[in-house]
């Protein structure tokens, strides 16, 4: 068994209770160069490692990288052994929060591709959709008093719905008497 001070232990119990074994903070009592020794001994014993920060769910800052990114601290599969944690359930522990890590990294790597966007039958978007299908196309005027819209929503709905989420292509022609008239691009 790894010999420990009290503060070691204190820092390692507190970290096997927190989600994902995170040995940040501190204890208040430890503070500069004190916390520094600490960790570095935890570090050179491997009962915790020094992992890349995750600013999104406010993880606590160890140290700065230097490139706006900073790493925090978790306590291994050892630490949690040395403070009598079951290997088992350390590894577990551990398993758990690499394959959460893993899985937040995919959805932020390609959130489109997790679910494709579609429209629902019925909808004033698949009304719009039909209009814009028509070979004479729609104005925003006659799209917005057909749908009972304001020209503005019609707009939006174009540019961010029809063209941005569901990445269809709107062709835009100028005709004397109706102003700009939207169409669906056909294939080919």
């Amino acid at each position: 068994m790894i010999p420990l001070s009290e503060t070691q232990s204190l820092i390692l119990s507190r970290a096997a209770a927190r989600p994902g074994n995170l040995a940040l903070p501190l204890p208040d009592s430890l503070r500069g160069g004190a916390a520094a020794k600490v960790v570095e001994a935890l570090l050179a014993k491997g009962l915790v490692e020094e992992v890349e920060a995750n600013i999104r769910r406010s993880e606590p800052i160890w140290r700065e990288t230097g490139d706006g990114h900073g790493t925090t601290l978790f306590a291994t599969e050892a630490g949690l052994a040395a403070v009598g944690i079951e290997p088992l359930v350390a590894g577990a522990i551990a398993g758990a929060r690499r394959g959460r890590m893993e899985r937040e990294a995919a959805a932020a790597v390609a959130p489109e591709a997790q679910r494709p966007a579609t429209t629902r039958a019925g909808t004033k978007q698949a009304a719009l959709i039909a209009l814009l299908q028509r070979p004479e196309g729609a104005s925003v005027a006659e799209a917005a008093a057909m749908l009972s819209w304001q020209p503005h929503t019609v707009r939006g709905a174009i540019s961010g719905a029809l063209k941005k989420r569901l990445g269809l292509t709107i062709a835009a022609e100028r005709i004397d008497g109706r102003g700009t008239v939207y169409r669906i691009a056909t294939e080919g």
